[in-house]
């Protein structure tokens, strides 16, 4: 069995991962300290030059030469596609995945495949990858895929009659259904991935600053945020840390302390039917 221990001077020798939107901010942290406890690393990035530089950034900080880069527009289906191509024809093994990446926009914009980019980024894309991994996932089992949310979806509500921001757009609502979605999701799959040996929990990190706007008043958080690097520990300490082998469906916050998150998200109806609809929106996986 696998050594997965954590950063506290431990080992995760012989696991592969792979974290998404790791060129900067919390990815580029988790993507540092995974590859310091000497697992590969691969760093998904949308941007062939921001993205070399941080691999070369993280791999010679991490004193591991087992970090890749593998570029993917994760707004675009055909895109996280060739990603998974291209992971599967390099690897035959995966134990942890951080669905990491996350946009807001102050105006609707759509995607490549005709879908509102920030539910499509921040909900759709960690479906369709995660749902295109899980073979080589339950094949690496024992295996963990830890997505992030936000302490935003407290503030959230699935519109289905509106789900890609048609009939009216506000960055704020359109973000908080967004994380509400990756709550959802993560539960769901929770249930679907019982007894397959495959984790999958979902954290908040705080309010951290980063190169992403963020779509509420700068001056009512400014106090409160935290660095990239520590809003990057509870990605870490689920993806890491043996205290939660085994554990799933489970929501952490920001202080890596398992904790309740809203009523809604716990609705398994709502749930199921956000799943069916996001199959459709991925043309059936």
């Amino acid at each position: 069995m696998i050594n997965r221990t954590n950063e506290a001077g431990n080992t995760m020798q012989g696991e592969v991962t792979m974290v998404t939107g790791a060129n900067a901010g919390m990815g580029k942290e988790i993507a540092r300290a995974l590859a310091t406890m000497g697992a590969t690393v691969v760093m998904v990035s949308r941007d062939l030059g921001r993205g070399e530089a941080a691999r070369a950034e993280v791999q010679a900080q991490s004193n591991n030469d087992a970090v890749e880069l593998l570029l993917a527009d994760l707004s675009s289906q055909q895109s996280i596609r060739h990603l998974v191509q291209e992971f599967t024809a390099r690897h035959t093994q995966l134990q942890v995945l951080v669905n990491n990446v996350g946009v807001t926009l102050p105006r609707r914009s759509v995607t490549v495949d005709g879908l509102e980019t920030v539910f499509a980024t921040n909900h759709l894309a960690p479906f369709l990858l995660t749902n295109l991994l899980l073979p080589v996932l339950k094949a690496s089992a024992p295996a963990r895929v830890v997505t992030v949310s936000s302490g935003a979806h407290t503030m959230g509500k699935i519109n289905f009659d509106d789900l890609q921001s048609e009939q009216s757009y506000r960055e704020i609502r359109v973000y908080n259904q967004s994380k509400l979605a990756s709550m959802l999701f993560s539960y769901e799959l929770a249930r679907r991935l019982e007894g397959t040996g495959v984790t999958a929990n979902v954290l908040e990190p705080g309010f951290v600053k980063t190169n992403m706007a963020v779509p509420f008043p700068f001056s009512i958080f400014s106090a409160m945020r935290v660095s990239a690097e520590q809003g990057a520990q509870p990605a870490i300490y689920l993806a890491s840390s043996p205290d939660v082998e085994g554990v799933s469906g489970k929501y952490f916050s920001h202080k890596g302390v398992e904790t309740k998150s809203s009523k809604v998200s716990y609705d398994e109806s709502i749930a199921r039917r956000l799943w069916q609809i996001s199959a459709e929106l991925t043309k059936g996986l």
